[in-house]
């Protein structure tokens, strides 16, 4: 099981789709060797280092959190179901409006879709707030996703990094 990486005040928690089977059977985060989250996060300006998946909980220094929308580990994030998600949102809202970052950051439109209900977002900023935080969609960093290439990962997660330094 992937534990949630979080505290109170954070200035952004990260919510990926769901632990891939890598992370859940390590304990960490993005560990998956194809995955490229923690790379990005330190090219687009938010770490001064790259952190390793086994140093983790590193990224509360930084005033970043870690999550997941749903806890049921996959290889692959289609494999999850519409009840799956529906099933989680409760304990998500609980979860949000306990720990109240200022945003929060979907990884990819999965989660985001599903639990907003709809069928068409664009990436960024999203118009309606989740409990209390400003909500932003950017792309997923797994590697299983080929629509985008590390360079312009860095440049979606670096506008949103820019972004929150205002």
């Amino acid at each position: 099981m992937l534990k949630d990486i979080i505290t109170k005040d954070l200035t952004v928690i990260f919510c990926g789709i769901n632990p891939g089977l890598k992370s859940a059977e390590d304990g960490h985060h993005f560990s998956g060797r194809s995955n490229r989250f923690w790379k990005v996060l330190h090219k687009a300006g938010f770490t001064p280092y790259e952190i390793e998946a086994v140093n983790d909980t590193d990224i509360l220094d930084f005033g970043y959190g870690l999550t997941t929308a749903v806890a049921r580990a996959t290889s692959r994030a289609d494999e999850l179901s519409k009840d799956e998600f529906d099933s989680s949102l409760e304990l998500f809202k609980t979860k949000i409006t306990e720990f109240q970052p200022r945003y929060l950051v979907f990884l990819g439109k999965a989660a985001y879709k599903a639990f907003f209900k709809k069928k068409e977002i664009s990436w960024g900023r999203q118009p309606e707030e989740f409990c209390g935080s400003q909500v932003w969609v950017l792309p997923n960093t797994s590697g299983l996703n080929r629509g985008f290439s590390l360079d312009a990962l860095v440049e979606s997660y670096g506008a949103f990094y820019r972004e929150i330094q205002r």
